[in-house]
């Protein structure tokens, strides 16, 4: 006799587990806070791992590019291809998480002139990209887990707000890190 399992269609996501993620996604967000605020910075001198905002940097400009293309690969139906592309940001969006709390541990909080003219504008658009980016992390997961359990109309519907969400926090992600370079 064999056991016939539901349609992935009709599968229900069990509450837990997304409870789970966004658990997870608050004290991820929680640990930043403190690295940003809170933590001393233990390269006091500077000298270590300096690259890390610019790697930063292009992991999200490589993310970026990765989410623009697993939605042109999504909008001509090529499924394979844009799974392949979403786990790329997926991925390259992960590393950069390491990357952007290793860098946070070593050299703390990067200040930015308020006496410069472009200030109005950076605070504003940093407020809002780590606003969105406490947002797009519990997202990011649980549109994933849906995809990866093949709970596919459900991932659509919540991919039409992840995806521009994500998109928006690895754009503001690259213009911040020039803004701070060039403008500091």
């Amino acid at each position: 006799m064999q056991a016939t399992l539901p349609k992935p269609n009709t599968l229900r996501t069990p509450p837990t587990i997304i409870a789970a993620i966004i658990v997870a996604s608050a004290l991820a967000s929680a640990l930043i806070c403190y690295l940003v605020y809170f933590h001393a910075p233990s390269d006091v001198t500077g000298t270590h791992l300096r690259s890390l905002p610019f790697l930063n940097a292009v992991l999200n400009a490589c993310a970026t590019v990765a989410l623009i293309v697993g939605y042109i690969f999504i909008r001509s139906r090529r499924l394979a291809s844009h799974r392949a592309a979403m786990f790329s940001a997926f991925f390259f969006s992960a590393i950069f998480l390491v990357s952007y709390l290793t860098n946070f541990t070593l050299h703390g909080e990067t200040l930015f002139n308020r006496l410069s003219p472009w200030w109005p504008f950076y605070w504003k658009l940093l407020t809002s990209h780590i606003i969105l980016s406490i947002i797009a992390l519990p997202l990011i997961l649980i549109t994933f887990f849906l995809s990866l359990t093949g709970r596919f109309p459900a991932h659509r519907k919540l991919a039409r707000y992840t995806f521009p969400i994500w998109l928006y926090v690895s754009i503001t992600g690259v213009i911040v890190y020039i803004m701070q370079s060039a403008l500091r």
